[in-house]
């Protein structure tokens, strides 16, 4: 599986936006995007022109980034939100919000979608009884996402300082999941919808328009 290992906070300066995606470094003093209010590299003071596709181009990569997915995995999502029914970009959001790695970030028990990554990978989770170790795993409704016994009986698990500080990093869980901290579960309430993301600006018309030409 395909992942990115290079610097993540120089994403958040390339699209000029807070990402989220060091946790609580992100929420701290030591943001480099607070630092740093700059493109990185030798060039990214300059100042750039903005045409049509760069800014379409640039809004896709911010969402990519944001959720973590390769370029592939992000170009087979959006194929399958063009053949559901409704509107295409409504419906890529909603299939990016329902990756079981997505939902354990949501629901505070990561503190990153890095680390819930790692997580889901090391088999700390199960869904629905049966483990899995697939962080693009799509959730549907109704599903229960828990920890498995091993890691709820490890007290130094990353799980639990996740749960610790998720009031400090901001992070509540949203309306849709049914997070219960002392059994350590997720329920899948209802689909979630377009009002539902505030964390970052996304304007996901771009991103149609952009895989459209």
């Amino acid at each position: 599986m395909g992942r990115y290992i290079g610097g993540v906070c120089k994403l958040c300066r390339r699209e000029g936006e807070k990402l989220y995606l060091k946790g609580e470094r992100c929420v701290s003093g030591k943001c480099s995007l607070n630092k740093r209010r700059y493109g990185p590299g030798d060039h990214g003071r300059r100042r750039k022109k903005d045409t049509d596709y760069r800014i379409r181009l640039r809004e896709k990569q911010k969402v990519r980034f944001y959720y973590g997915l390769m370029e592939s995995q992000f170009k087979n999502c959006f194929r399958a939100a063009s053949r559901m029914r409704g509107v295409t970009g409504e419906n890529l959001l909603q299939l990016l919000e329902l990756r079981l790695d997505n939902i354990v970030y949501r629901s505070g028990f990561g503190v990153s979608r890095a680390q819930a990554r790692q997580l889901v990978s090391h088999r700390h989770f199960q869904v629905d009884g049966r483990p899995v170790n697939i962080p693009s795993q799509r959730l549907r409704l109704n599903q229960v996402v828990s920890v498995r016994e091993k890691s709820r009986a490890n007290q130094a698990s990353p799980i639990y300082g996740a749960i610790e500080s998720r009031g400090s990093r901001g992070k509540l869980p949203p309306r849709w999941l049914e997070v219960n901290d002392e059994q350590l579960t997720i329920l899948v309430t209802e689909m979630p919808k377009r009002e539902d993301i505030v964390d970052i600006p996304i304007n996901e018309q771009l991103i149609v328009e952009l895989y459209s030409k």
